[in-house]
C-alpha cells in the first residue's frame, strides 16, 4: 500500500494533517530575544505543513551562537511564543520549538559580559564562524572564540537549563521541544571524542558521552512527559569541526536503544550533505530502523520522490524540508502539485528586516 504524504496521519503521539514537517532555520529576527506578532505571521504563512520545529531557541543568555534569535527563559519571551503558537494552531499545525546551546560554536561579543563560550572541553571550533560582532563592532560572521570547559556541576546546571526552557515551552503553547542534538552544537561537543577530553563521568567511554544528552532527555521527560520530547542528530555530521571518529555507527546505535526505551515522540536525523558536509551513508537509515523503535524524520536534501520512497519503504515516518520552506510558504502545495519552486535568497536568511522574511508569494496558479 502506498502511503498518501499528504494526508492526515496519526504517527506515534503525533496526529498530524500530513507527513511533511518544516524543519528547524535560523532566522535571527528578534533584536531583544523576545518573539513579536511577525514571528506569529512568518509561521501561520507555512502552517500548512503538519508539524513546524521552529528556530534553534535559546535556553539561557550563554547558549547563543547567534545575534538577534529568540529564547525560552523569560516570561517576556513565553508571552511572545503564545503569539506564534497561537497562529499556528488556528491553522490546524503541530508545532514544537527547538531547543538550543550551541556551545563552543560561539563568540565573546555574544555572550554575556564579554565571557568565553563554553563546552565539553576547551578546544576551539576556530575554522568556522557565529554570527556577532567584529572589532569594529560591525555585525557579521566571526571566528568562534576558544571556549571554557564546564565544571562537572556546570553540567548539571546546563541540563537544568534545558528543562526549564521546557517546561516554559508547555507554557508558551508549543505542543512539544525538539532538543538540538546535531550539527556541532553543545551536545554534539559532548558526544564526539576528539571534542570531548573530559575525564569525569561526562567523557571516556561511549556511555559517558552520551550522558550529557541522556540527563536532559530524562529530565524533560520528567518535567512535561516523553510525549512532548524529541531530538534532532546529526550522525556522521561534520559541521562546525566535528571530526569523524571510528565509534560513530556504535555511538547512535547505543543512543537509538537508549531512546527507544523512553518512548520519545520521535529522533529528528538531518544529512548534512545538502549543507555541505559530509553525507549518511547510504544505508544508515535503514540500520537506524533496526535500532530504533519509534517515529523517525528525515530531513536534509529530502524531495517528493525521496520522501515518498522511504516512507513508504517503512525508513522514516515524516520527510522535513528546510531552506525551500523560507521561499515557499505554501511548499505542501507546491510538492503536491509538483509546482515550481522559488529560488531562496541566502543574503537574507539573516537579519532584522521583513525582506525575504514575510514577502515570498504563494504560487500563482
Amino acid at each position: 500500500m502506498n502511503i498518501n504524504i499528504f494526508k492526515e496521519a496519526s504517527i506515534g503521539s503525533l496526529n498530524l494533517k500530513n507527513r511533511i514537517a518544516m524543519a528547524p532555520m535560523t532566522r535571527a529576527r528578534n533584536e531583544d530575544g523576545i518573539p513579536k506578532d511577525f514571528n506569529a505571521e512568518y509561521y501561520a504563512q507555512r502552517a500548512s505543513t503538519g508539524l513546524i520545529i521552529t528556530e534553534g531557541t535559546a535556553i539561557s543568555p550563554t547558549s547563543k551562537g547567534v545575534l538577534h534569535i529568540p529564547g525560552l527563559y523569560t516570561d517576556e519571551q513565553v508571552e511572545g511564543w503564545k503569539l506564534v503558537t497561537d497562529a499556528v494552531h488556528q491553522k490546524g499545525s503541530k508545532i514544537f520549538t527547538q531547543l538550543w546551546h550551541v556551545g563552543r560554536a560561539s563568540h565573546v561579543t555574544i555572550q554575556p559580559d564579554g565571557q568565553a563560550p563554553v563546552s565539553s572541553s576547551d578546544i576551539q571550533a576556530g575554522e568556522t564562524h557565529a554570527w556577532g560582532y567584529d572589532e569594529n563592532g560591525k555585525e557579521g560572521f566571526v571566528i568562534n572564540s576558544k571556549p571554557r570547559a564546564l565544571a562537572t556541576d556546570e553540567v548539571k546546571q546546563v541540563v537544568q537549563d534545558f528543562t526549564i526552557a521546557a517546561v516554559n515551552a508547555v507554557k508558551a503553547g508549543f505542543d512539544g521541544i525538539e532538543l538540538h542534538g546535531a550539527n556541532g552544537y553543545l551536545i554534539e561537543q559532548f558526544l564526539n571524542p576528539f571534542v570531548n577530553n573530559r575525564k569525569d563521568e561526562y567523557g571516556g567511554s561511549i556511555e559517558n558521552r552520551s550522558r550529557f544528552l541522556l540527563e536532559i532527555i530524562d529530565s524533560a521527560i520528567a518535567a512535561i512527559g516523553a510525549d512532548k520530547v524529541a531530538i534532532r542528530l546529526t550522525p556522521y555530521g561534520g559541521l562546525y569541526e566535528m571530526p569523524y571518529y571510528d565509534e560513530i555507527e556504535a555511538t547512535y546505535e547505543y543512543l537509538a536503544k537508549e531512546l527507544s526505551k523512553r518512548n520519545i515522540v520521535y529522533v529528528h536525523i538531518m544529512d548534512q550533505k545538502s549543507r555541505g558536509s559530509f553525507a549518511l551513508p547510504d544505508d544508515f537509515m535503514k540500520r537506524f530502523r533496526n535500532w530504533y523503535d519509534g517515529v523517525i524524520i528525515l530531513a536534509g536534501g529530502m524531495d517528493r520522490e525521496k520522501s515518498e520512497k522511504l516512507i513508504n519503504e517503512g525508513v522514516i515516518d515524516i520527510a522535513a524540508f528546510g531552506e525551500a520552506f523560507i521561499s515557499n510558504p505554501d511548499l505542501v502545495e507546491r510538492l503536491e502539485n509538483n509546482w515550481e519552486l522559488t529560488p531562496p535568497k541566502r543574503e537574507l536568511h539573516y537579519g532584522l528586516t521583513m525582506e525575504g522574511y514575510l514577502d515570498w508569494d504563494v504560487y500563482n496558479k
